[in-house]
């Protein structure tokens, strides 16, 4: 997938400077006036980072970034902000509240661009883990009770006999439910499996 670095700043020059500035590099760019607007249209699937000013009329950077923490759609993209030398406490705060990096006005093209590039990166990185998450999730629930309980018995390093013992089954049907645990979890072996949970 595309992503697209979404800035909002009050400075429509600062705005249209940053878009040329990453379109000049084929990167892709959204541009708001406020962040009201952005929070209308969320969530955007194309967006591989935001860049906000901290001081904005109306809804400052970091509140915009608070508002998006709390929305109910999951991982925000991440964070970075532009700030004046006055501002760097608060962009500390910020990154202590989860913002990706901050840089500082006047910035250098190189810098801010290779900034973006890594928060983009590592938000591609924390989507793939919250889709393993979610493939690991739902093979999880795939399991039967029972297959459930033997994967749990497992996990706990259980051998087939213990396992059955525990459960009161034949060592049969637990290498039959072992069997099925594996390949429903897609796992190769109990390490795998353990890798997985």
């Amino acid at each position: 997938m595309s992503f697209t670095v979404h800035i909002v700043d009050d400075e429509e020059s600062l705005r249209d400077s940053l878009g040329f500035l990453f379109a000049s590099r084929g990167i892709a760019t959204r541009t708001w006036a406020a962040g009201a607007d952005l929070l209308a249209e969320w969530p955007l699937a194309d967006c591989g980072c935001l860049i906000l000013d901290v001081r904005m009329e109306g809804m400052s950077g970091p509140q915009l970034l608070d508002a998006l923490q709390a929305r109910p759609e999951g991982l925000v993209p991440p964070v970075i902000f532009l700030t004046g030398h006055a501002d760097v406490p608060l962009a500390v705060q910020s990154l202590k509240a989860g913002a990706f990096d901050f840089v500082e006005k006047p910035f250098n093209d190189n810098h801010i661009v290779d900034i973006a590039l890594s928060a983009i990166a590592a938000h591609e990185g924390r989507l793939a883990e919250a889709q393993a998450r979610e493939a690991v999730a739902a093979r999880r629930a795939s399991l039967s009770a029972r297959e459930a309980e033997v994967m749990a018995l497992m996990l706990e390093g259980l051998m087939n006999k213990q396992i059955a013992e525990r459960l009161g089954i034949a060592m049969r049907t637990v290498e039959v439910h072992r069997s099925r645990v594996l390949a429903k979890m897609g796992a190769r072996n109990i390490a795998d499996l353990a890798r997985m949970t």
